[in-house]
């Protein structure tokens, strides 16, 4: 049979993407603008982006750094916490400011002190959230200090996600970032409410990654990476072509400084190579026919926007690719995420080539 080589598809987009601010803000953002058509943009800043006045603000700041003629859109997000009223959210729905909310248990990851303390504190949010079809994106991590690090997800089913879908059945909730295989079962078991996106890196790699030849800060992330067995589970969901499970990149840029220090920062930013990597899989798994389903139309389908109408091409490449190169910030650097094996594929028309 007949290798295939070459593939387009229809624009993909990051249902997951964390932007920062700043100067980091400014020099990664082009790399999403030219690949992707929309992104999820995460809301965990540092104050967090918690009422319409602040989305607003963030949303300018990010226009602002696009580069000129672009297409690319961000979707915003607002930051749930114990006070989020359902009179900011509404005001945040009337005109489309938000995509979704997102909740973080506090403590669970990078800037979640703000983060929700217990779910029933947030039910009125939720009911009018419910009520008017927003999606809830959740960072599926159980945070308390009884809690195994490896069995965080599996905690935060049993503890808070299904009471809450209990409670609230026709909420709509996006899994984010599924690292384990409970957390796989869970989305199967659950009816078109709920659905997942899945990052390149827990595609990749598990938690001997994390210790191969000592502390290897730039493989950690939270929610951490797993077991093999779990990897192995998040991999044939995406290339199942099941409509619940979909792209979303968590690319989430930390300066090196903070990576290689002590309490080391988490979070991979994974942009300049998702796609290669995520056709690698794609290929090794006979899925290639599946591939623009993961990345182009499942979570506009969940989402309920339209499918992007332009394309991009991926290419195998014919000979190893040089290893991609961090980004410098001032004095400091964000390092991109890479295997020790070359790239095997490369994005060759399609791309967004614009001026800042």
């Amino acid at each position: 049979m007949k290798k295939t080589t070459e593939i387009t598809i229809r624009r993909p987009d990051d249902w997951h993407l964390h932007l920062r601010d700043g100067d980091v803000l400014k020099t990664v953002l082009p790399y999403t603008a030219e690949l992707f058509g929309r992104a999820i943009i995460m809301p965990n800043l540092k104050p967090p982006v918690r009422t319409r006045p602040e989305i607003l603000s963030y949303r300018q700041r990010i226009v602002d750094c696009l580069p000129s003629n672009h297409t690319f859109q961000p979707l915003m997000t607002m930051y749930l916490t114990d006070e989020t009223s359902p009179e900011e959210i509404r005001r945040c729905t009337n005109d489309d400011l938000i995509a979704a909310v997102k909740l973080y248990p506090v403590g669970a990851t990078t800037n979640s002190e703000f983060g929700v303390t217990n779910s029933k504190k947030v039910y009125p949010a939720l009911e009018l959230m419910q009520e008017l079809g927003i999606p809830l994106s959740v960072h599926g991590e159980s945070s308390g200090p009884d809690v195994d690090i490896f069995e965080r997800e599996a905690a935060f089913i049993e503890r808070d996600l299904e009471p809450l879908r209990q409670d609230f059945p026709e909420l709509k909730v996006i899994f984010e970032h599924l690292t384990s295989k409970v957390g796989v079962d869970y989305v199967l078991s659950s009816g078109k409410e709920v659905a997942a996106t899945i990052t390149p890196h827990h595609l990749l790699i598990t938690r001997n990654d994390i210790f191969a030849g000592g502390l290897q800060p730039h493989m950690y992330c939270l929610p951490i990476a797993k077991r093999e067995e779990d990897r192995q589970a998040i991999r044939k969901a995406a290339v199942s072509g099941d409509p619940r499970f979909f792209f979303g990149s968590d690319s989430a840029p930390h300066l090196v400084s903070s990576k290689e220090n002590a309490p080391g920062a988490a979070g991979i930013f994974n942009i300049p190579t998702a796609l290669a990597y995520v056709a690698q899989v794609f290929e090794e798994d006979s899925a290639l026919d599946r591939l623009e389903s993961f990345l182009s139309t499942n979570g506009a389908r969940f989402y309920q926007l339209p499918i992007n109408s332009d394309t991009i091409t991926l290419q195998k490449a014919t000979q190893p690719l040089s290893e991609p190169k961090d980004l410098s910030i001032g004095s400091d650097r964000v390092r991109v995420f890479r295997l020790s094996d070359p790239l095997q594929w490369i994005v060759t028309e399609g791309l967004k080539k614009t001026s800042v």
